[in-house]
């Protein structure tokens, strides 16, 4: 068995594995392909080894942004996609462009430049888990460096004021909700029954927002308006995410041998049950067994009544 990978990214809270969309991505796409990604939460240390996070380490391999990560687990054939037709992967495609122009914009805004949402809840939560002094600076340039990217996409002064880019982005934002769950509707992922790079995306951007506890709740407000999103982010959080996610990555296990697992240690509870039902029943006082002519006692049952076999 391959040795794991190790991916360097924010930790969780809220119920979240992580709070930051990007190393969501990631690590949902782990658990939907089974990569066995070992985990290093960046907790009170600057542990990531060179480049921003999500960072994953394989052997002598750095690869930092989540397109180059997921592109890199598809070599190692850990594939979420392997069953999606040429138009479905055409679609994911053109979704992830779409969540990347029009979502995550304003993600980057309601985390880092809204200014309720950054000194109370960004600012403090980020700079708890960075070391003295560089909790001091490095959230105010990650704040710099998400306007700066909201200004590149989305343009700014002296062509538009501030206050026109922010109402143009959660414009945007609410559109592509909207979208999004309208080509969801009631399946439990975007492609069926099997979560694949679409779902990694959507629910890497869309938990953060749904989960994290804002002043300022504009988009949240919105999201929370359309329930088939919030129980795609829930199923996925209680589906994949269980555990705790340090040290090896239950994405190695495949969810539904997990759930299996699960159902034959019921049935072996069960089992033992049952035997030992029969063994109380062996020594109590027994009547003569009735004759069932639609019954047959099974090989395994010699000297026992069917009537007296429980099932589960």
């Amino acid at each position: 068995m391959a040795s794991p990978m190790e991916l360097s990214c924010w930790g969780g809270d809220w119920g979240l594995p992580s709070v930051h969309a990007e190393c969501l991505v990631v690590m949902a796409y782990g658990r939907f392909s089974g990569a066995p990604l070992k985990v290093n939460v960046i907790d009170n240390s600057w542990r990531a080894p060179r480049g921003s996070v999500p960072l994953l380490v394989s052997d002598d391999i750095v690869i930092s942004q989540p397109a180059k990560i997921l592109n890199f687990l598809r070599k190692q054939k850990y594939n979420a996609d392997y069953e999606l037709s040429a138009k479905e992967g055409a679609d994911t495609l053109a979704y992830i462009a779409l969540l990347e122009e029009k979502l995550h914009p304003a993600l980057l805004h309601t985390f880092w430049v809204e200014t309720d949402n950054y000194y109370i809840v960004t600012k403090p939560w980020f700079g708890s888990r960075i070391p003295f002094p560089l909790s001091w600076y490095l959230p105010g340039k990650m704040s710099r460096e998400a306007l700066n990217r909201i200004l590149v996409t989305k343009g700014g002064p002296p062509f538009c004021s501030l206050a026109e880019i922010e109402a143009q982005i959660y414009r945007d934002a609410k559109e592509c909700l909207n979208l999004l769950s309208s080509r969801l509707g009631t399946l439990p992922f975007f492609f069926g029954n099997t979560p694949t790079t679409l779902d990694a995306f959507v629910f890497g951007f869309l938990a953060p927002l749904y989960k994290v506890q804002f002043p300022k709740v504009q988009l949240q407000d919105h999201l929370k308006q359309l329930p088939n999103l919030c129980r795609f982010c829930d199923d996925i959080l209680s589906c994949y995410f269980r555990l705790n996610i340090t040290g090896i990555s239950p994405a190695g296990q495949d969810p539904i041998d997990a759930n299996l697992q699960k159902l034959i240690q019921l049935v072996n509870k069960e089992s033992n049950l049952i035997e030992k039902m029969d063994d109380n029943l062996r020594k109590s006082p027994q009547h003569p067994p009735r004759k069932l002519t639609t019954l047959k006692l099974s090989a395994t049952g010699e000297g026992n009544s069917s009537g007296n076999r429980l099932s589960p």
